[in-house]
């Protein structure tokens, strides 16, 4: 069928950008298990655990995980400002990292992991504000709408841990002001992880950050750099950022050392490193001596972003069920 376009006005111009835009936009289904990276009614690389921690592994049915993973569109030659649900690419891409390396850490409760149409990476340094913004909120949306039909359709009143990296702390950030802050599921909020995003101290009015170990109804946080790195960005917060040192689960600075780290999970991800990497709290973000590990020495990145969870995974894994316990006694 030939289209004789005709008019090349303004309005139409911005029609036709509108509509590339919104072209990936449909709604997308949570009754439907495809549109879960991550459910308890599916076989999902969240299950997995990795060897040397199976034997201790206990499952708490009882306790719901809320995790929304991190940026996975980051081609250069992608030009869409959100993911196409179904595109298999990404999402093989988000089940084989983010869900397998990341969300497995929290696998002890049941996990709901939602698809969402996350915002290219580009969104968070382009220049096109107006576009980057509606790239955000159509991912938000896609996140609410989920975790409404979680709450509606699964939830039946159990405590609620919230877990996220990167652009999924973005998003979980959001989503705690709406359904959470002031409001009846607060009580229900046994923890959130929050990591991999500034958090600025000025967001929340009644969630507090952990003081401890075993607090509950509150949220941690971290971003991780090499000790003595302090890249632009951070330095323009002035610190405006809740930090707390996932070693000892406390907002000190003092220095937390690689004795208290009970294990990392790397690419190899049936290999858990002991006292893999110590951690200290520096103005807004975690700083981290150099970790020494095969391969290390190819590794020259002073920004430990990609590695946020699994530098700590298994004093995450600890943690979350020491809250759960303590959500219990109360």
């Amino acid at each position: 069928m030939a289209v004789f376009f005709i008019s090349c006005s303004p309005a139409y111009i911005k029609f036709i950008d509108d509509y590339k835009f919104d072209r990936r936009t449909h709604d997308p289904d949570y009754s439907n298990l495809d549109y879960w990276a991550a459910h308890p009614y599916k076989k999902n690389p969240s299950d997995s655990v990795p060897a040397p921690l199976r034997s201790s592994f206990r499952k708490d049915s009882a306790v719901d995980v809320f995790f929304l993973h991190p940026t996975t569109l980051i081609s250069k030659k992608e030009t869409a400002w959100n993911a196409d649900i179904n595109d298999s690419v990404v999402n093989a891409k988000t089940d084989y990292t983010t869900i397998l390396y990341q969300a497995s850490a929290f696998n002890e409760g049941r996990m709901f992991a939602p698809r969402y149409r996350q915002a290219n990476i580009r969104a968070y340094f382009s220049n096109d504000t107006a576009n980057a913004l509606r790239a955000f909120d159509t991912a938000y949306e896609d996140i609410k709408t989920a975790f409404q039909y979680y709450l509606d359709h699964f939830n039946q009143g159990r405590p609620i841990i919230i877990a996220s990296h990167s652009q999924g702390t973005t998003h979980a950030e959001r989503l705690l002001k709406e359904f959470f802050e002031n409001k009846p599921l607060q009580s229900q909020l046994v923890a959130a992880y929050l990591i991999g995003m500034v958090i600025p101290k000025n967001y929340f009015e009644s969630l507090k950050p952990c003081s401890d170990s075993v607090q509950t109804g509150c949220f941690v946080g971290w971003r991780s750099f090499q000790e003595g790195y302090e890249p632009d960005f951070v330095k323009k917060e002035n610190g405006n950022s809740y930090v707390v040192n996932p070693l000892s689960w406390v907002v000190s600075e003092d220095p937390a050392p690689p004795s208290l780290n009970r294990g990392a999970v790397l690419l190899k991800f049936n290999k858990v490193l002991p006292q893999f990497a110590d951690a200290q709290i520096h103005d807004g973000v975690l700083w981290i001596h150099k970790p020494h590990f095969p391969g290390s020495f190819l590794y020259h990145s002073k920004n430990y972003h990609i590695g946020d969870i699994n530098l700590f995974y298994v004093n995450i894994r600890e943690n979350m069920r020491a809250r759960v316990n303590a959500f219990r006694k109360h």
